[in-house]
């Protein structure tokens, strides 16, 4: 959604729009005020948004925080049908 207040209710992802997202999975961190999330599409790409810590949005050494599902580059090419979030890591 862009900002980072607290959602009472689901929302729609905007950013993932016309995108068939096939699985989801939430991490919840280090950090009390939230974790890391991962979506997998039908056409095997991956987008993740939230913390940056550890390196586990999958962005390279960019560790920033991402607010906006970001697509994961490196994946480009290949198809990836599942996705898991931990503590401080995505598999």
């Amino acid at each position: 959604h862009g900002d980072q207040q607290n959602q009472l209710l689901p929302k729609h992802i905007e950013a993932l729009a016309g995108r068939r997202v096939v699985t989801l999975s939430a991490g919840r961190g280090h950090d009390p005020l939230g974790g890391h999330n991962l979506a997998s599409t039908a056409d095997g790409a991956v987008f993740t948004w939230g913390k940056g810590e550890s390196g586990c949005l999958g962005h390279g050494e960019d560790l920033s925080d991402q607010l906006l599902p970001k697509k994961i580059e490196a994946f480009t090419g290949r198809r990836v049908v599942a996705v898991s979030a931990g503590a401080a890591h995505s598999l």
